[in-house]
């Protein structure tokens, strides 16, 4: 997950990029979502991929894994350094690149594939228009982006902002056609351990 001083528990207290990886946090689990593994396992991940707010780099190297071409973006140097290590221990190819989401048009590639772990949910307002439009300039017409964020069915008041259908549907609009939003889950570290969040599929006009 990228890095803009949100934590998704309470026991994480953080602010700034690198401070945020300061210890392990709580998103950090060392393997990728399930969700992401079995779009991988059935081939829906392929091409180049982008993996953006890609933290220590499992979603990246889940793709590099799976024989696609894969970059990761994340905005804290720190995260990038424990992926490039993940990436020489597992003997994968990836290229990670300290990069603020909100202007990924600037890496000047276009991508297949896009992946967003935990990442459109700690936005509000105009940015995540800004943000859906910062994805689309770097995905190819007709390119998928795959998305799992928290969910308004998770109970309580702790971590980030919840993710309505709503807020989704609103953001990505102008760029993309929604394919699908459905239920899911999302793991962490801690407890209550898995968290209910929404798994979103989008293809760029």
């Amino acid at each position: 997950m990228d890095d803009f001083g949100h934590a998704l528990h309470p026991l994480h207290r953080a602010t700034g990029p690198e401070g945020l990886y300061d210890t392990k946090p709580p998103w950090d689990i060392d393997r990728p979502q399930q969700v992401f593994a079995d779009c991988a396992d059935v081939g829906r991940i392929g091409g180049r991929v982008l993996d953006i707010g890609c933290g220590t780099g499992e979603h990246a190297l889940l793709a590099a894994a799976h024989g696609c071409q894969a970059v990761g973006v994340d905005q804290s140097g720190r995260a990038l350094q424990l992926a490039r290590a993940k990436a020489r221990a597992r003997r994968l190819s990836v290229e990670f690149i300290r990069r603020d989401a909100r202007a990924l048009g600037d890496l000047g590639e276009q991508f297949d594939i896009a992946l967003d772990c935990g990442l459109f949910h700690i936005f509000t307002g105009q940015a995540r228009a800004g943000y859906a439009a910062s994805v689309a300039s770097v995905t190819r017409r007709g390119g998928t982006m795959f998305m799992l964020g928290f969910s308004d069915r998770q109970p309580g008041d702790w971590g980030p902002q919840r993710l309505t259908r709503l807020d989704i549907t609103s953001a990505f609009g102008q760029h993309w056609h929604i394919e699908s939003i459905e239920s899911a889950t999302l793991d962490i570290a801690v407890e209550p351990h898995r968290i209910a969040a929404w798994f979103v599929e989008l293809t760029r006009r």
